[in-house]
């Protein structure tokens, strides 16, 4: 199905947006009235610029307060109806969004709505022109899309068709089954946006919450579903109103949506994609750093063994059980310290993820490699982190191992199994993009999105994974734009004996993030823990949660750079991830942040 986009839902001047929707593969754009107005071109220069792009206009948009008005005003609209549709010729645009009425003047008279807007379809088609009425869901007397339809029918004009919109009626609660009893060639636009669950003005949603398909709590490919069962041909376009992606840069968003929509044709059975290849464990994770010191230090105080070293990079394979961090020192700038760039994540067809990754728009990254390393596909998050696909222990596929060469090292580890999960703090505004990307591109599961209490703001977290729990990667949010805590990562690592763990940690010169005796003091009162049991934790930083499926214990270090460790135990039905404890995980790190 063609795609398309409204010039709204993306920042920027008109021609850039233009151009960021080409370039993410657009076939055509909804010219929002505002960005025509503050563009110096003239809508023919528009109009050439959107052929030399391959963009088809598909929608001018809006026209508002037409309908079901007294005479008087109604004849002033007629007057600025005709001025739209001259513009509209020179435009190259064939189709008119007029949304139902707000203004006072307005009454509840459908077969006056539909008297003139018979007469308003009368003047459009004297100019080749389709008028597609929408309900608004804040509108005065028409705000569902079954009673803008009526209109329409009652007015039975060839010119004149409807413009459904998900988000309009989605957060009404309306029941999209009956969009199936509206003729397909009557519906003349389709418009998507998803969204938060939230509990609020309508129209203040609208205006600032709308989100992408498949980033918020809407069914819009089931919605989307009942359309295509019309015989709607017409395109899938999304209409997002939202802060933070007019904020954004246009081009990285306008890739974003267009990856919501090949999802979404996928969902509902329109577009043949790849088939998803859920990874099934965690490789490695690779750390940058100017200094491999400090990094070197805390991983020996974990018990990790320096095992092999890349045989033509600055590269060292840290290993202990199934845990493998390698520690990069090449490229890495001293002001960005140490930080999380990578991770490989085991995959049982390692090609067939990169195939199904590059068709959903995933950035592939060139590798500059020795004609003798092993060929690694691997693309970039949304955050910049590079994940590549791995295939350990596999004899008949090329393993990342081989790059390296033993250094037949090793000393007694200290408890550590596996990489429990993987937390990656997300520049504030590609959060929703971040979530919808290890969606769409890897298959993993979404957790619902959580709020954390941060002392400086509000942070937010929404947890993707596998159904085994093999692959777990946390994705946050910071409290600010400006806040630098947008730039610490964690490598939790998973163990049968936190407190042993622990233990043997400090012993061996770590430094663990130092708890409030105040938070012990609410845990003795919240949980009934053995004295002694409730002491070690108390001495060793340890903090402690419990859900159905058991309890989930917990401590951190301190942070190298922009990184830190966790050291987890989790009982094996235990979903979560410590959210009741990240107020005062995130209070104990900035305290203990040096001052500046």
């Amino acid at each position: 199905m063609r795609t398309s986009i409204a010039t709204v839902s993306l920042s920027g001047s008109l021609t850039e947006k233009l151009t960021a929707a080409s370039r993410a593969g657009f076939d055509g754009v909804e010219i929002f009235e505002n960005d025509l107005l503050a563009s110096p071109l003239a809508p023919e220069e528009i109009r050439v610029r959107c052929a030399d792009l391959g963009l088809r206009i598909e929608l001018y948009q809006p026209m508002r307060d037409i309908e079901a008005v007294p005479a008087a005003e109604f004849a002033r609209n007629l007057r600025r109806a005709r001025h739209k549709f001259e513009l509209m010729g020179r435009l190259g645009a064939d189709t008119v969004l007029v949304c139902s009425s707000v203004c006072p003047s307005a009454v509840d008279d459908d077969a006056l709505a539909a008297a003139q807007l018979s007469e308003l379809a009368d003047l459009a088609q004297d100019f080749g022109i389709r008028v597609a009425y929408e309900a608004l869901a804040w509108g005065r007397h028409v705000s569902t899309y079954d009673h803008a339809w009526r209109i329409v029918e009652t007015a039975g004009h060839p010119a004149l068709g409807t413009c459904l919109d998900s988000f309009h009626i989605l957060s009404r609660g309306g029941d999209p089954e009956g969009l199936e009893d509206i003729p397909g060639e009557k519906i003349f636009f389709l418009q998507l946006a998803d969204a938060p669950q939230l509990a609020m003005d309508v129209l203040q949603w609208s205006r600032h919450y709308r989100c992408f398909p498949g980033q918020g709590g809407f069914d819009v490919a089931g919605l989307v579903r009942h359309v295509l069962r019309t015989g709607y041909d017409g395109p899938l376009s999304l209409e997002v109103f939202n802060d933070v992606f007019r904020q954004a840069e246009a081009g990285p968003t306008a890739v974003d949506a267009h990856r919501s929509l090949l999802l979404l044709q996928e969902a509902v059975g329109v577009a043949d994609l790849p088939a998803p290849v859920v990874p099934t464990g965690i490789a490695f994770a690779e750390l940058l750093t100017p200094d491999a010191e400090p990094v070197a230090a805390v991983l020996d105080a974990l018990g990790f063994a320096r095992t092999a070293r890349h045989h033509g990079k600055p590269v060292d394979l840290w290993q202990q059980g199934e845990a493998r961090i390698l520690v990069n020192t090449a490229g890495a700038a001293r002001r960005d310290g140490t930080q999380l760039a990578a991770i490989g994540l085991e995959s049982p067809d390692p090609a067939a993820a990169a195939h199904r990754a590059e068709a959903l728009l995933a950035p592939v990254l060139p590798r500059r490699r020795d004609p003798h390393d092993a060929p690694l596909d691997a693309v970039a998050a949304p955050d910049g982190t590079e994940l590549f696909f791995c295939a350990t222990g596999h004899p008949e596929l090329p393993d990342w191992r081989a790059d390296f060469d033993s250094l037949g090292t090793g000393r007694p580890q200290t408890g550590v199994t596996s990489v429990d999960h993987l937390a990656l703090t997300q520049p504030w505004h590609h959060f929703d993009e971040a979530a919808l990307f290890h969606r769409s591109v890897f298959g993993l599961d979404a957790r619902e999105s959580v709020d954390v209490a941060d002392p400086y703001g509000l942070l937010r977290s929404r947890a993707v994974g596998n159904t085994d729990g093999s692959v777990r990667i946390v994705l946050s949010v910071g409290a600010a734009p400006t806040d630098d805590t947008v730039h610490a990562q964690h490598i939790a690592l998973a163990t049968d004996d936190v407190v042993a763990a622990a233990g043997r940690f400090r012993a061996a010169g770590g430094r663990l993030l130092r708890i409030p005796a105040n938070y012990y003091d609410d845990l003795a009162a919240r949980f009934e823990l053995p004295e002694e049991e409730l002491a070690a934790y108390r001495d060793l930083g340890i903090l402690y949660d419990r859900d159905a499926g058991g309890a989930f214990r917990h401590c951190y270090t301190e942070t190298v750079g922009r990184v830190f460790f966790e050291l987890v135990q989790r009982d094996p039905g235990h979903r979560g991830y410590g959210a009741p404890n990240a107020s005062v995980r995130l209070a104990a790190q900035h305290a203990q942040r040096p001052a500046r």
